[in-house]
């Protein structure tokens, strides 16, 4: 028993080392349960033996499983409904009339948030102003990159849909499943990124970035290296939104609070 205490702690410190991820002890009974599938899937009797392979370069496959493991997150379309409608009723409006609007959803898991941003963006600006979007959704785990990319969600995900946008966005194709439609599908692109692979390899800033419901993940001193990281890649007078949990107010930041989950970078004219 004791080896398994020594292996569960090397895989903790590994996981926050090689991704900034962060379980207190807290969260102990959540990370033995997705160590456990990861064992089960791989035919691993031992965390101990797990920890072992894990530091083997050889042993990728298994190292991109417990990264996948350990950073899921359930998501779900139209999450934390009162964020989205600040970002369409004090953020959009900012944006609306740019040549292109820029958007990265850090975080992305299986793309239901940089979609969800999509539908809202049709909604309030028409179907045409689409043409003028791009939106980057990045997650650390390639499996779930993946599935963003094929756009397809079962019920559970789209519970909070409403009726209307079900039918207006998405198409069935059995099984209780549907696929969101090419127009919006064409405006996000997924690609995989490690957070804490600093600084971030953009070409060209965004005016808005959403890094919801991860920095709770990462300890302080990465919470504010990644918020910092993302000011570098964001546009003067630029945003982040961040989850209702999470706040930079008390983070060593550049960014300036703007109410609750919601800060601004300074600089030029509005």
């Amino acid at each position: 028993m004791m080896h398994e205490e020594v292996g569960f702690e090397q895989i903790r410190t590994w996981l926050n080392q090689r991704c900034g991820i962060n379980y207190t002890d807290q969260k102990k009974d959540l990370l033995l349960q997705r160590l456990g599938r990861v064992q089960r899937s791989f035919g691993i009797e031992r965390l101990a033996d797990m920890s072992r392979r894990l530091n083997d370069s050889q042993e990728h496959d298994l190292q991109l499983a417990v990264m996948h493991a350990a950073s899921t997150n359930h998501t779900y379309f139209f999450r934390e409904q009162d964020v989205l409608d600040k970002f369409r009723d004090t953020i959009l409006p900012t944006i609306a009339n740019r040549n292109e609007i820029r958007i990265w959803s850090a975080a992305c898991s299986s793309g239901d948030e940089a979609y969800t941003l999509a539908i809202i963006i049709a909604e309030a600006l028409g179907m045409d102003a689409l043409r003028r979007v791009s939106i980057l959704g990045t997650d650390i785990s390639a499996p779930v990159v993946e599935r963003a990319e094929e756009g397809i969600f079962g019920a559970r995900q789209l519970e909070q849909v409403p009726h209307e946008y079900l039918q207006k966005y998405f198409k069935p194709i059995g099984m209780g499943q549907y696929q969101v439609i090419d127009a919006i599908r064409n405006r996000c692109t997924f690609r995989r990124l490690n957070l804490m692979t600093r600084p971030y390899p953009f070409k060209n800033d965004f005016q808005v970035v959403f890094c919801r419901n991860i920095l709770y993940y990462f300890d302080i001193k990465d919470q504010s290296a990644t918020v910092d990281a993302i000011y570098d890649v964001t546009e003067p007078n630029g945003w982040l939104i961040t989850s209702v949990t999470e706040s930079v107010r008390d983070l060593s930041t550049r960014w300036t609070p703007v109410g609750t989950s919601m800060s601004r970078r300074p600089g030029g004219s509005a």
